[in-house]
C-alpha cells in the first residue's frame, strides 16, 4: 500500500492556476516559433547541420506545446451527454502523440549524428555560437515558465520532455561551437547528441509506456487490488469485496468499479455504508470517482478480478 497516501491533483484546477499556465504555454510557444526562424537562418549562413537539426527539434515543440494548450482548454470542458467523463483524456492522447513523436524525431536526429560521424563538414564557429546561445536561453527561459506544471498530468509533461531535449540539445550545439576549431571538433557534436538522444529515449518511453496503461485502462501503478480489498473488507462491515476495477480517466484521476456484498440490513444503513466506503477510497486510495454496486447473496462469481469470457459463459449457461 505504498500509494495510499499518494493524492492526486484534482484534474479540475483553479481558473486562476489554469489561466497562468495557459499564458505560460503561449509564450512557450511563442519563443520556440523565434527560436526556429532563428535557427534556420543561422544553420543557413553558418553551414551548421546541428542548427538546422535542433530547429526540427524547435518545430515539434512548437507542435507539442501547442498540442498541449489545446489539449488543456478542450480538456476543461464540463460534461456533456455525449461526453459524461468529459474531454479530459485528450490530455493522454496529446501525451502520447508526444512521446511518439520524440521518439521518431530522435530517430531521425541520431542517423545525421552517425552520418556526421564519419563525414565531418567544417562550420562558422563564431556565428553558429551565437545562434546557438539564443536558442540556448529561449529554451531555458521555456523551461522555466513550464518548470511548476511539469509534473502536474502526462500531457504537460510530455511538453517539458520535448522542452528538455531541445535545451540539452542547444548546449550540445553551444559546445560544439565553441571547440569547432580544436582538431577533433567536428566529431564532438553529434557524438554528443546520441548521447543526448539515449538519455532522452529512456524519458520518452517511459512516458509513451505510461500513457498506453491509461488508454488500455489498466491499474494504476502503486495500486494493490489485494490490498484494496483487504483493507475495505477489514474496515467495514461487508462480506465481500469482489469484480474490482481500477484505472484512470487522466493523469492521476482514478475511478473504481465494484461489488459490495452486504448482510441483511435496511436501505438507509446500506447507503451510509457505502458512503463511508467511497469516502474511504478517496482518502486512502486517491480513488476520484468509485462506483459500488450492494449485493446480498452475491454473484455466481465472487472473484477479485471480473472477466467478461467468465460472465458470457455463466449467461450461456443459464
Amino acid at each position: 500500500m505504498s500509494n495510499m497516501h499518494n493524492h492526486p491533483q484534482d484534474p479540475q484546477q483553479s481558473p486562476r492556476s489554469d489561466g497562468s499556465l495557459n499564458r505560460n504555454l503561449s509564450l512557450s510557444i511563442a519563443l520556440n516559433a523565434l527560436i526556429v526562424v532563428v535557427e534556420i537562418v543561422g544553420g543557413i549562413l553558418s553551414g551548421s547541420l546541428s542548427l538546422l537539426s535542433d530547429a526540427m527539434h524547435n518545430v515539434s515543440d512548437v507542435a507539442a506545446l501547442s498540442l498541449a494548450l489545446v489539449a488543456r482548454i478542450l480538456g476543461r470542458r464540463p460534461p456533456s451527454l455525449k461526453h459524461t467523463y468529459g474531454l479530459g483524456r485528450l490530455e493522454v492522447l496529446a501525451a502520447l502523440a508526444n512521446s511518439a513523436t520524440l521518439l521518431v524525431v530522435s530517430a531521425l536526429i541520431c542517423r545525421e549524428a552517425i552520418i556526421r560521424l564519419f563525414h565531418p563538414e567544417p562550420v562558422q564557429g563564431g556565428l553558429m555560437f551565437v545562434v546557438a546561445m539564443i536558442g540556448l536561453l529561449a529554451n531555458l527561459a521555456s523551461m522555466l515558465l513550464l518548470k511548476g506544471h511539469a509534473h502536474s498530468d502526462l500531457n504537460m509533461r510530455g511538453a517539458f520532455l520535448h522542452l528538455m531535449q531541445d535545451m540539452l540539445s542547444s548546449v550540445v550545439v553551444v559546445l560544439a561551437a565553441v571547440f569547432s576549431r580544436w582538431r577533433f571538433g567536428p566529431y564532438l557534436d553529434p557524438a554528443a547528441s546520441i548521447l543526448v538522444i539515449l538519455l532522452i529515449l529512456r524519458s520518452s518511453w517511459g512516458l509513451l509506456r505510461d500513457t498506453t496503461r491509461i488508454l488500455l485502462e489498466g491499474t494504476p501503478p502503486g495500486v494493490d487490488l489485494e490490498a484494496l480489498q483487504q483493507d475495505i473488507q477489514r474496515r467495514f462491515a461487508v462480506r465481500d469485496l469482489h469484480h474490482v476495477h481500477v484505472w484512470e480517466l487522466s493523469s492521476g484521476y482514478r475511478l473504481l468499479t465494484a461489488h459490495v456484498r452486504l448482510a441483511e440490513m435496511p436501505l438507509y444503513e446500506a447507503e451510509t455504508l457505502l458512503k463511508k466506503i467511497r469516502e474511504h477510497l478517496a482518502h486512502a486510495w486517491s480513488v476520484g470517482h468509485a462506483t459500488l454496486e450492494p449485493e446480498i447473496n452475491g454473484c455466481a462469481s465472487g472473484a477479485l478480478i471480473h472477466s467478461p469470457s467468465l460472465a458470457h459463459e455463466e449467461h450461456d449457461e443459464h
